[in-house]
C-alpha cells in the first residue's frame, strides 16, 4: 500500500497577500493620502481667508451680512408666478423660490423639447434623402454659428410684432397677440384628481407588466403582446374612473377683457422667446451628438439587420439607437447643462428666472455676496442633479466586461 503525499499548496485556495499601509514615502498609498490631505488643507485655508476677508470688508463698510433679509417683505412684482405670490406680503425667500421654479420650468421643458428636436434632426442628417439631409445640415451649421443671446432677442422681437389684443390671431381656441399666447385650460375638479391618481397607478402596474413580459421573453424566446394591457391600465381605467365620477369637463377659454385677454393659461412672450431660442440652439448641438453616436455603430449592424428583412426605421429604433446611446449619453450631459446655464440669458428679455430675481433682490437689499451665493448654489445643484441622473443611466446601459 503506497501513501501519496498531497501538495499542501493545492489543498485549499490561498488568500492574496494583504497590501498593508506602510508609513513610508515609498508606499504609493501613503503618498496619495498625504497629498490629498495637503490639497484639502490648502483649499480650506484659501476659503477661510476669503470668507474672513469678505467679513472684514463688510464690517468696515457697515454692511450687515447673513441671510436674515430673506424673511423681509419683497415687494417685487412677478408676472408669471407658479405658486401663490403677493408682492405686498410675500418675502424675498418666496420671490427667489418663484425664480427657481421658473428656471426649472424652462430647463425641464427645454431639455425635453431639445432632445426630441435634436434627435429628429440628427437622424434626418443621415437620411438617404439628399434634400432632407441638406436642410438638416444647414439648420445645424447656421444655428450653431449664431450666439444664443442674438437668437433670444430675435425670437422676442418677432413675438412682439404679433398683432394687438383686439386684432389677435385665433387658432383652435388659442389666441396669439403681442401680450402672449393664451391657451384654453381645464378647470381642475376632484374627478380629474382621481383620474390622474388612477393613471399613475396604471403606469406603476404597467412597469410590472413589462418586466413580466421581459422575463417571459428571456425564458421562452417569445415576448407576449402587452400593448392591450398597457392601454387598459394607462388609458381605459382612468377614463372609467373619470366617467364614474360624472365625467366633468369645463374649459376656461381666453376672452377679451378691456385691452387684454383673461382666462385660460398664459404663455408670455418672454417665456416663449426664451424656450424657443434655447430649444432651437441646443437642438443643433444635440443633433450632432446623435449623428456621431449613430455613426459610431459599426456598419455591419445595419447590413446584418437588413439581411434579416428589417426596414431601416426598425433597425434604427431597435438595434442602432440602443447601441448608440452608450456614445450619446456622455456628451448629452454637457448639452443639458449648457441649456440650463444659458437660461440665465433671460435677463436680456426680462423673463423672471432666478438670476433676474436674485439680481433685483441684491440691488434692493445690498446683499451682493449672499445673492451671488444663492445663484451659484442653485445652478450647481441643478447641474449636479442632471449629471447624477444621466451618469446613473449611462452606468446602467454600459457594457459590462467579464
Amino acid at each position: 500500500m503506497s501513501i501519496t503525499a498531497s501538495d499542501p499548496r493545492l489543498d485549499a485556495p490561498r488568500r492574496a497577500p494583504r497590501n498593508t499601509l506602510r508609513l513610508s514615502w515609498s508606499d504609493p498609498r501613503f503618498r496619495n493620502i498625504v497629498w490629498q490631505v495637503v490639497v484639502i488643507a490648502a483649499v480650506a485655508a484659501v476659503l477661510w481667508y476669503l470668507v474672513g476677508n469678505v467679513t472684514r470688508n463688510l464690517a468696515a463698510r457697515h454692511i450687515a451680512g447673513g441671510f436674515g433679509f430673506l424673511s423681509r417683505n419683497a415687494g417685487i412684482p412677478i408676472g408669471e408666478p407658479m405658486i401663490p405670490y403677493d408682492p405686498a406680503t410675500s418675502t424675498y425667500l418666496r420671490a427667489l423660490t418663484e425664480g427657481l421654479l421658473n428656471t426649472l420650468r424652462v430647463s425641464v421643458l427645454g431639455i425635453i423639447l431639445a432632445t426630441l428636436l435634436g434627435t429628429l434632426v440628427g437622424v434626418v442628417r443621415l437620411s438617404p434623402n439628399w434634400l432632407a439631409a441638406r436642410i438638416a445640415a444647414v439648420y445645424v451649421e447656421v444655428t450653431r454659428d449664431i450666439p444664443p443671446l442674438l437668437q433670444l432677442l430675435f425670437w422676442y422681437l418677432l413675438l412682439q410684432r404679433l398683432p394687438a389684443p383686439r386684432q389677435a390671431m385665433h387658432f383652435a381656441g388659442a389666441v396669439l397677440s403681442n401680450r402672449g399666447i393664451r391657451l384654453p385650460w381645464i378647470v381642475w375638479m376632484p374627478a380629474d384628481s382621481w383620474a390622474l391618481f388612477a393613471c399613475v397607478l396604471g403606469l406603476i402596474a404597467n412597469v410590472q407588466v413589462l418586466r413580466w413580459a421581459e422575463g417571459r421573453q428571456m425564458a421562452t424566446g417569445r415576448r407576449p403582446p402587452v400593448w392591450l394591457a398597457s392601454l387598459v391600465l394607462i388609458v381605459v381605467v382612468p377614463l372609467l374612473v373619470w366617467a364614474a365620477l360624472g365625467a366633468p369637463l369645463a374649459l376656461d377659454l381666453p376672452r377679451l377683457h378691456g385691452f387684454n385677454f383673461s382666462g385660460g393659461t398664459l404663455i408670455s412672450p418672454e417665456f416663449a422667446a426664451l424656450l424657443v431660442g434655447l430649444v432651437i440652439y441646443t437642438a443643433a448641438y444635440i443633433a450632432e451628438v446623435v449623428r456621431s453616436g449613430i455613426e459610431a455603430v459599426p456598419q455591419g449592424q445595419w447590413e446584418a439587420a437588413g439581411s434579416l428583412g428589417l426596414h431601416r426605421g426598425l433597425v434604427l429604433r431597435l438595434i442602432v439607437l440602443p447601441q448608440a446611446l452608450r456614445v450619446i449619453i456622455p456628451p448629452l450631459v454637457s448639452e443639458y447643462l449648457n441649456l440650463t446655464k444659458n437660461s440665465s440669458l433671460a435677463v436680456a428679455i426680462g423673463f423672471q428666472e432666478i438670476v433676474v430675481i436674485a439680481t433685483t433682490v441684491l440691488n434692493q437689499t445690498g446683499q451682493a455676496v449672499e445673492g451671488m451665493f444663492i445663484i451659484m448654489v442653485v445652478y450647481l445643484t441643478i447641474s449636479l442633479s442632471i449629471s447624477g441622473v444621466l451618469n446613473w443611466y449611462n452606468a446602467r446601459i454600459a457594457l459590462v466586461s467579464r
